[in-house]
């Protein structure tokens, strides 16, 4: 984990759940981890992330993250678990790391973003930010800063810690769930796949975009949680 930051962590959360099933019996079946539907359609954050990317990377990638994190806890003392629970006691397993890293990652990543957002944000988060940061720009420049020198793929995390509010930045589909470094509340994904099509290798003007469909509103909600 690439820190910007620093602090104590508190417990984690995640909104990305597995599906249980009631049977007749009282007896609950574990069903599978399932690719969330999107809460706006695939041109919704149009101009700033293309309908083709967001498509492709909904329905490929995050979707192989799915199914292969599945095929990866079942069968096993894993099946039936949490997604917190995987990554925060079984991230040792490459293949929870790497997959259930890559279908909580993009949980998050699809619901801290929704048309006509972007801005700034306001209450408790904006005093947060202000605090530990300086100002909401100066947060925006050590993000900007983290997700530019992620190498390679990667992600960088705005998250919560003891001390206030953190920068980092984590590899491939690494998170701070991981290793309790942090609670993140807003992450962007700076693998090119998120990226490419519109953007080419210019990563940075991505993340400028980027910033026009972060919703506030869902991260602080999220910050809340957090406390």
């Amino acid at each position: 984990m690439s820190v910007f930051n620093q602090g104590s962590p508190h417990s984690t959360f995640d909104r990305c759940e597995r599906i249980d099933i009631l049977l007749p019996a009282g007896e609950f079946e574990i069903m599978s981890f399932e690719l969330p539907e999107l809460p706006y359609s695939y041109d919704a954050l149009e101009p700033h992330i293309d309908a083709l990317t967001m498509e492709i990377h909904h329905t490929k990638h995050h979707n192989a993250y799915t199914n292969n994190l599945n095929a990866a806890i079942e069968g096993t003392d894993m099946s039936g678990k949490s997604i917190e629970d995987l990554l925060a006691n079984h991230c040792d397993n490459n293949a929870v790391r790497n997959n259930g890293g890559g279908y909580w990652n993009h949980c998050q990543y699809w619901e801290v973003m929704s048309p006509s957002s972007g801005g700034s944000p306001s209450g408790a988060l904006a005093s947060a930010i202000d605090a530990s940061f300086g100002s909401f720009e100066e947060f925006k420049t050590a993000f900007h800063k983290a997700a530019m020198t992620r190498f390679g793929s990667g992600w960088a995390w705005l998250g919560i810690r003891e001390s206030g509010l953190c920068v980092c930045s984590s590899p491939n589909q690494d998170n701070p769930l991981m290793d309790g470094y942090c609670i993140p509340i807003l992450g962007i994904d700076v693998w090119e796949h998120a990226y490419y099509k519109k953007y080419g290798p210019g990563r940075a003007s991505y993340i400028e975009a980027w910033w026009n469909v972060v919703d506030w509103k869902e991260v602080s909600r999220r910050y809340a949680d957090g406390q």
